[in-house]
């Protein structure tokens, strides 16, 4: 990709938007590191996208203290530009299933044993007795 000056303009600018990304999560608090992706560098202007309305204006009150830690970092950035880009939405998380001791299982049932019929005793009663 480096001899073709055409890729070689795009390889360079992918570099420059994944570091100025990873500066931009070091300065920033972390829920924006999930929730913004840095577009671009423009005359000195960094340019962000965030998922919604609410973190684009935190994002505008905290501009000047998250500037002030780009410039310390080495950046040549005097300003921040957020717009809202509804559709980038981090990726899911997966669900991992917890699952119960036979311990707890034992316990929830006992528990269950000494209470009047209620749909808390129905209740316990049914979740001492999953498995999975």
């Amino acid at each position: 990709m480096s001899d073709d000056p055409q890729l070689r303009s795009l390889l360079d600018t992918a570099q420059t938007l994944m570091e100025l990304q990873q500066h931009f999560c070091h300065a920033a608090p972390p829920y924006f590191a999930q929730s913004c992706q840095v577009t671009g560098l423009r005359q000195g202007t960094l340019h962000i996208a965030a998922n919604n309305g609410t973190l684009a204006a935190k994002l505008r009150q905290l501009a000047p203290e998250i500037v002030s830690k780009l410039q310390d970092s080495g950046c040549e950035v005097s300003g921040i530009r957020v717009r809202v880009q509804v559709g980038y939405a981090p990726p899911p998380k997966k669900h991992t299933p917890r699952i119960l001791t036979e311990e707890a299982q034992q316990q929830l049932h006992e528990l269950s044993a000494s209470l009047a019929d209620s749909p808390l005793k129905q209740a316990l009663e049914k979740f001492s007795q999953k498995k999975d």
